[in-house]
């Protein structure tokens, strides 16, 4: 079937079966392979995007589901925080391996717009599902701290 998809402010033409999980069109059809494949259950949130504005595991999200909704990736963010999540990510050196890294980055990005001054407590709560082999959880909340405090300061 034939779907036009709006990915990162494009739309995008595609034709794949309508089961076809977002994950696997983003990656194989768009060839946008920062959002990764972790589980395929929507478990781990390494494949972690936002449907207009909110994040959502595109691994069980079949295309026929996307319909008109804005698909932002890890490729296509923008603005003021998701730039100070980046930096501050960078800053702290917050990946190890880094392969959960865009579905972190993603969650803390729509945290982060949501409430622009979390708690441990929110952070905790919006981060839970986005898991991490290397365990890098302390330096992923204090980026997103950093991050809160520089957008505060601008």
């Amino acid at each position: 079937m034939k779907f036009i998809l709006h990915v990162n402010g494009t739309p995008r033409q595609i034709d794949v079966a309508s089961n076809t999980p977002l994950l696997w069109v983003l990656r194989d059809e768009l060839r946008l392979t920062g959002t990764k494949f972790g589980c395929g259950v929507a478990q781990c949130g390494a494949c972690t995007v936002h449907l207009d504005g909110e994040p959502a595991r595109s691994c069980a999200i079949p295309v026929k589901a996307v319909k008109q909704r804005n698909v932002e990736t890890i490729e296509g963010v923008s603005g003021s925080v998701a730039e100070a999540v980046q930096n501050s990510w960078q800053e702290l050196q917050v990946p190890q391996c880094g392969y959960c890294q865009s579905g972190q980055i993603m969650t803390a990005i729509a945290l982060l717009r949501e409430i622009p001054r979390p708690t441990d407590s929110d952070i905790d709560s919006a981060m839970t599902g986005n898991a991490c082999r290397c365990a890098t959880y302390v330096r992923i909340r204090k980026a997103i701290h950093d991050a809160s405090s520089s957008i505060e300061g601008k």
